[in-house]
């Protein structure tokens, strides 16, 4: 008899495996990343432009801002507005060291256009962005020069809150980081954001009908 109930209680447990992972619940966004209503986008501040690429991240950063104002969830602004929200991208190329330029105005835009099917965004940035993390932890700039670059061999996409001091010093709320996901025309990196929204939306109305 025991060692039937054995049986049984062990069976009973294999079966209940796959219904506990079932009920697993999805990770929830932050509350300021569902109710914000701006983004900016920028590169990363520690990322050059690779020598063979050197409109990587230009380019990186202009899919994303486009695929952004395709969704229509959030106003994409200027550098410098003050977002509800930053998005820092910085591209890979499946190598931890990279020679590139670093430094200097090389990502930095006077003026800008750009469209999508139903949409135009034309602007222009007045002096420099102010900086989005503490100054004094930065070493000093000094101009365009060749760097050999240590760090992610991924594109990576990292969304920070931006209504708060030093931005860029708090850790990211969310990240995602994989190959060619800034690149045009599916950026992968914001079809996931989107993706990371929808089902934190799902998850806490799900909340608000338990009893």
């Amino acid at each position: 008899m025991t060692a039937r109930r054995s049986s049984l209680l062990a069976l009973a447990l294999l079966l209940a495996v796959p219904a506990i992972a079932k009920d697993k619940k999805k990770a929830i966004l932050p509350g300021y990343i569902l109710q914000a209503r701006t983004v900016a986008v920028v590169i990363d501040a520690d990322a050059g432009e690779p020598l063979d690429q050197p409109n990587a991240n230009v380019t990186a950063r202009e899919n994303v801002e486009k695929a952004m104002m395709q969704w229509k969830r959030y106003d994409v602004l200027m550098d410098g507005m003050n977002p509800d929200l930053i998005i820092v991208v910085r591209t890979g190329n499946g190598k931890t060291t990279r020679p590139t330029i670093a430094g200097g105005p090389i990502d930095r835009r006077p003026g800008f256009g750009q469209g999508t099917d139903d949409t135009i965004r034309i602007g222009a940035q007045q002096g420099q962005a102010p900086p989005l993390s503490d100054p004094g932890a930065a070493p000093p700039d000094r101009g365009p020069h060749i760097s050999n670059e240590a760090g992610m061999s991924e594109d990576s996409f990292a969304v920070y809150r931006g209504d708060v001091t030093d931005p860029l010093d708090a850790p990211a709320a969310w990240r995602y980081v994989a190959k060619d996901c800034l690149r045009a025309p599916e950026v992968t990196a914001v079809e996931k954001f989107r993706k990371a929204v929808a089902d934190s939306e799902q998850e806490l109305q799900k909340s608000k009908k338990k009893p």
